[in-house]
């Protein structure tokens, strides 16, 4: 879809409301402006009334529930790296039981999906043999599917191991390629109708810190998203189990991630479920301090709540009960009676 212009609802939440706002997609969040976007121009704060019918159908839309997640409050999705060599915990959960333990302990602090990964796409990583990602994911997944009902995402790119993931209890693809590695893994996941996550990357992880370069960063990674979930639904995806995330620290400078995450709730006009993945990433030790990955606590939770705020729905984070706390004490202040 060709557009020249671009609409970022402002979101608001509290009963004193204006008599024209909107609800987002039959939330307690509330929109009765709008951040016009245009390529080249300055932008501007317009109306609800002069926001094109196109963009408010998509914000109005319910999401649909995915794996049982019910998208009017947030959603954690906890990280479960099964790596020697991922930014933040790698070869912390190499070991089956360390695994075990973690997602269980995940589950009971609030997680409401385990993302799990055996291929580490951190900056400057190289791919992983199929079989050897394979190796690390397949235990982990009969484990905790052997004991637990909790939904299990797969972090992959390569249909060989979704469909293995698939095999032992996941039910759900997250590919930061947005299926552009694998041409086979599209046509695997509505094979089984798999609910997918698709990412906005610009280059690969072994290049994509290089210089990255935007004219306009909102802009070009909305375009690139909607033309990928428009791509999986021409291929026969529903749209209603498709999630969306801008990509953070994937291609993107300081201000490149900054500019996203202030900016996020743009990406309401996709008409899909919000995922932010921010946590412990190096943008808050280069904005603050946190040289180590785990003394990020602090600083991903500020980044999550800034995003909570404007309407985001699943968060993918290590520090679940840390998170789950903060969130549950800013509903209750924003939407509480």
């Amino acid at each position: 879809m060709n557009m020249t212009s671009y609409f970022r609802p402002i979101i608001r939440t509290g009963s004193l409301r204006s008599e024209k706002s909107i609800f987002l997609a039959k939330t307690n969040y509330w929109i009765s402006e709008a951040e016009e976007i245009k390529f080249g121009e300055k932008t501007k704060l317009v109306s609800i009334n002069n926001v094109p019918d196109w963009w408010k159908k998509r914000w109005l839309k319910k999401r649909s529930d995915i794996l049982g997640m019910e998208f009017g409050f947030p959603k954690l999705m906890g990280i479960l790296n099964v790596t020697p060599d991922s930014f933040s915990d790698g070869g912390n959960h190499i070991k089956l039981a360390a695994a075990l333990n973690q997602a269980k302990f995940m589950e009971e602090n609030g997680a409401d999906i385990i993302d799990i990964g055996g291929e580490s796409t951190r900056p400057g990583a190289l791919p992983v043999p199929i079989l050897e990602e394979i190796k690390r994911i397949e235990p982990v997944i009969y484990g905790i599917s052997a004991r637990s009902k909790i939904p299990i995402s797969v972090d992959t790119r390569k249909s060989e191991v979704a469909s293995a993931a698939r095999k032992a209890g996941a039910s759900m693809v997250n590919d930061v390629s947005s299926f552009t590695f694998d041409p086979n893994l599209l046509s695997y996941c509505l094979k089984h109708k798999l609910p997918v996550c698709v990412m906005h990357m610009q280059g690969s992880p072994e290049n994509m810190q290089n210089n990255p370069k935007y004219e306009n960063i909102l802009i070009e990674v909305f375009n690139f998203l909607e033309n990928q979930i428009g791509t999986l639904v021409q291929a026969g995806i529903s749209r209603d189990q498709i999630i969306a995330d801008v990509g953070i620290g994937f291609g993107k400078s300081i201000v490149h991630n900054l500019t996203l995450i202030k900016n996020i709730s743009l990406f309401h006009g996709l008409g899909v479920p919000l995922l932010l993945g921010v946590s412990r990433k190096s943008i808050i030790s280069n904005v603050s301090k946190g040289e180590k990955p785990s003394d990020r606590v602090n600083g991903s939770i500020s980044l999550a709540i800034s995003a909570l705020g404007q309407g985001v729905q699943l968060f993918r984070v290590h520090d679940v009960a840390e998170t789950k706390q903060a969130f549950d004490l800013w509903v209750a202040v924003n939407f509480g009676e």
